[in-house]
């Protein structure tokens, strides 16, 4: 059976002043279970990372309480805070002549005391923690020789060790290159799954989320907040009310974001494989709007394909085409 991790009663969270306080959401009721990768999501601005620090105790709410392991966690002090909960902020740190390991072994500090000094025990986590997120290769190596994908394992790998229930990452993947999003996020899957702890992450990379994360907390305007799987959210148009704007929307079908085409003239495609899906980005990206079919049952413009290259239908003739680039020329030149 899951823990319970963290929960929130009547959580409302923004910034006070001397003259007003400025609400960002309010009456949250969130909860956090053991075991699981939560992924925070929503537009630029609404107010995540503000979220995140009432959550992980940095910022004081503008009323309710958040419950960690079943204590306030604005009570908790300081060190046993840390002991219960990581934080893994996007800033990019400057680490001089640190190792690797030197990087892992701050995460030891809630533990140590005053001397820093690390014992055999303590050195057993650091060690487990880099090997949890495949970083051996890279602990006997200074931080300043290492990418940003390398930093950011190890960071993740401090946290690790200060052996929390809940691990909190803001936007982890900011600065790297898809390859290496893709890899950190799956990192994080698999170590919330197999050391049964909890990671809340915010993210801009929408359709990694959708693939990777347990939970979604979507955060919507004017305070709207909306939690479940993502399937759910995706399937009861939520995600896509919150997310889509002029000329962009998200596509079921494919789980992504879209050009819209809906002015565009439509042309059908037959033929269910890899080749019709590119086909079908091609089209969309030239203005127009491509149908999936299994067979043409109307005299509409449609494109067939062939084991070697596209055959198009238009205007009661056929023209064959031997790459997608010749096919949107000729499109081009039939429709002008």
């Amino acid at each position: 059976m899951k823990q319970l991790i963290l929960q929130t009663a009547n959580l409302s969270i923004g910034y006070r002043s001397r003259r007003q306080w400025r609400y960002v959401a309010k009456q949250l009721n969130l909860s956090l279970y053991s075991g699981e990768l939560v992924a925070l999501v929503g537009p630029n601005g609404i107010g995540k990372s503000t979220l995140l620090r009432t959550l992980a105790g940095m910022q004081r709410p503008l009323a309710g309480h958040v419950e960690l392991l079943g204590d306030a966690i604005h009570i908790l002090p300081p060190e046993e805070r840390a002991r219960r909960l990581s934080v893994v902020l996007t800033d990019r740190l400057d680490m001089g002549l640190m190792t690797g390991y030197d990087l892992v072994a701050l995460g030891r500090y809630p533990y140590t005391g005053w001397a820093g000094r690390l014992m055999p025990e303590d050195e057993a986590v650091v060690n487990w923690a880099i090997r949890a997120v495949e970083a051996e290769h890279l602990a006997p190596r200074y931080l300043h020789e290492l990418s940003d994908g390398e930093r950011q394992k190890l960071m993740i790998a401090r946290a690790l060790a200060q052996e929390p229930a809940l691990v909190i990452l803001d936007e982890p993947t900011a600065y790297l290159d898809l390859p290496r999003r893709v890899e950190i996020l799956r990192l994080l899957s698999t170590l919330a799954h197999t050391s049964n702890r909890t990671f809340l992450l915010s993210t801009h990379d929408l359709d990694l989320a959708l693939k990777v994360a347990d939970r979604l907390w979507l955060m919507g305007e004017k305070g709207a907040f909306y939690t479940g799987a993502p399937e759910d959210l995706v399937l009861n148009g939520v995600f896509d009310a919150v997310f889509s704007t002029t000329g962009v929307r998200f596509d079921m079908h494919t789980g992504a974001f879209d050009f819209s085409s809906e002015g565009g003239i439509e042309i059908a495609i037959i033929g269910d494989s890899p080749i019709a899906l590119w086909t079908g980005r091609a089209l969309k990206r030239r203005g127009f709007r491509p149908v999936h079919l299994k067979q043409v049952s109307a005299p509409i413009t449609y494109i067939e394909l062939l084991p070697d290259g596209w055959r198009l239908h238009a205007n009661g003739e056929t023209h064959l085409f031997q790459s997608i680039e010749d096919l949107l020329q000729g499109l081009e030149a039939i429709c002008a």
